[in-house]
């Protein structure tokens, strides 16, 4: 593709200056997913061309040169230019987005501290490389697993980038929770609001029932079978991911990268009044949560596209315990990883 900029044609439309979005994995299974939704204007919006770094390690430099074909072959009217590549300083020069997909992929019968090991290194370079090359707005959303820790690890090395460009993907979470309350409700997942995952994106996430609403009812006034939202409502959205690779072979892909968009636009785009969304972010103590370490929280974006974690949200005994196990598992990984966390 040439890179030049797109033009309006009979639509009315005014375009913006293109904006670069750095994806590693491009070339994997979330990362085909996610690719061309953005270039069809799925985050940004009609009038934002997007130029696309596609970031792959070598061997699956073949496999990206055909997805790279087939974005071409689509003509999409926003899509100002791509660039594949294996080296990541081209590959995160003049960014403002960063979405980290590529990891090692959890399969059946790992275990999530395996993948600490193997993937921790690969987000210690990209760290690095995007505080040398990226752009000064900067977002970096990690979506590889274990993102939170694969986050940690980014932000720590990514020296200079303020610590509030850095968020780990727990919306994939956040939207199958809804999914289940509202099946078990009877009615449509956008009847659920202040659903909150808190913690760990791993089997010790807690989905908070407790302060979620359908129709702006809360939850446990509607969903009258508190044993089951104690439960089997929990173990489900805890044991989705491990349902999904069991069922298929292989890990989430198109619902993770919906979930990326739905997690990059809501960063984006001023929350619905009184409503929340889960994303994790750098504590600043919140919560009784130690600084420093990402966790997801309930999350709101203002009018002019700054974030916040919502204060003040009551948190009952029950719910306690289930955030402060996450809490204990975010600790233990960050002491797993505690050397390549520089001092």
């Amino acid at each position: 593709m040439t890179g030049q900029r797109p033009t309006a044609k009979g639509n009315g439309i005014v375009m913006k200056d293109p904006i670069t979005v750095s994806i590693t994995g491009a070339a994997g299974q979330i990362g085909y997913s996610l690719l061309f939704r953005i270039a069809s204007g799925a985050i940004f919006g009609p009038d934002q061309p997007v130029h696309l770094k596609l970031i792959e390690i070598e061997p699956a430099m073949g496999a990206l040169a055909g997805t790279v074909m087939e974005l071409d072959d689509c003509a999409f009217p926003l899509l100002a230019g791509v660039t594949p590549t294996a080296d990541l300083d081209e590959g995160f020069a003049g960014a403002s987005l960063a979405l980290l997909v590529g990891s090692i992929p959890r399969k059946e019968g790992m275990e999530r501290n395996d993948l600490l090991g193997i993937n921790g290194k690969i987000f210690t370079g990209q760290g690095e490389a995007i505080a040398r090359n990226a752009a000064g707005d900067i977002r970096v959303v990690v979506i590889g697993n274990p993102c939170n820790t694969n986050c940690l690890i980014a932000m720590n090395n990514a020296s200079g980038v303020d610590r509030d460009r850095f968020f780990a993907m727990t919306r994939l979470d956040e939207n199958r929770a809804k999914s289940q309350l509202a099946a078990k409700a009877g009615v449509h997942a956008n009847a659920v609001s202040n659903l909150c995952i808190w913690g760990n994106h791993s089997a010790t996430q807690y989905p908070d029932f407790v302060n979620a609403r359908i129709a702006g009812t809360p939850v446990t006034e509607v969903i009258e079978d508190r044993a089951w939202l104690e439960d089997d409502f929990i173990t489900t959205v805890q044991q989705r991911g491990s349902a999904i690779i069991k069922a298929r072979g292989a890990s989430s892909a198109a619902s993770a990268a919906n979930a990326a968009i739905d997690t990059v636009r809501s960063l984006l785009t001023p929350t619905a009044e009184g409503d929340w969304f889960s994303v994790a972010v750098c504590s600043a103590g919140q919560y009784g949560i130690d600084s420093g370490l990402i966790a997801s929280m309930p999350i709101r974006t203002d009018d002019n596209g700054n974030w916040s974690v919502v204060e003040g949200i009551e948190i009952d005994d029950f719910s306690r315990g289930k955030i402060d196990a996450s809490v204990q598992e975010l600790r233990e990984e960050r002491e797993a990883v505690s050397d390549l966390i520089p001092a």
